[in-house]
């Protein structure tokens, strides 16, 4: 458990891919007005609109939340808009490497609901 909680420290002291992307096709903002957490998603695609080729985040909040952006938007990059449809709350946690009860589950989720939501508004 310490080794889970050292990725998620690490992550959230030095976030992977946080930076705007000016010319993102997708782009979608989110909160979690239950704690905080604000985040918005960058995802730039492929010529075909299929392919995520570039996905980044800006925000702020816990280190659940900015972790999971973390590793969410490294996930992404050269995987299919359809891919990202179909992660959930278990994928987060495989990547966090723990169970997120149902407090911290908003947090690890928040950047996923977000790029759905941006993705189905794209």
């Amino acid at each position: 458990m310490d080794l889970y909680r050292e990725l998620i420290i690490q992550l959230y002291k030095n976030p992977l891919n946080k930076r705007e992307i000016k010319d993102a096709q997708i782009t979608h903002s989110g909160a979690n007005i239950t704690c905080g957490d604000h985040v918005r998603i960058y995802a730039k695609l492929s010529g075909d609109k299929k392919t995520v080729i570039d996905c980044s985040f800006e925000g702020r909040g816990c280190a659940i939340s900015i972790a999971s952006a973390s590793l969410l938007t490294e996930e992404l990059k050269g995987k299919t808009i359809a891919h990202a449809g179909q992660l959930k709350l278990s994928d987060i946690e495989e990547w966090l490497g723990t169970e997120l009860g149902p407090s911290r589950a908003k947090c690890g989720i928040l950047a996923l609901e977000t790029l759905q939501e941006g993705i189905n508004r794209h």
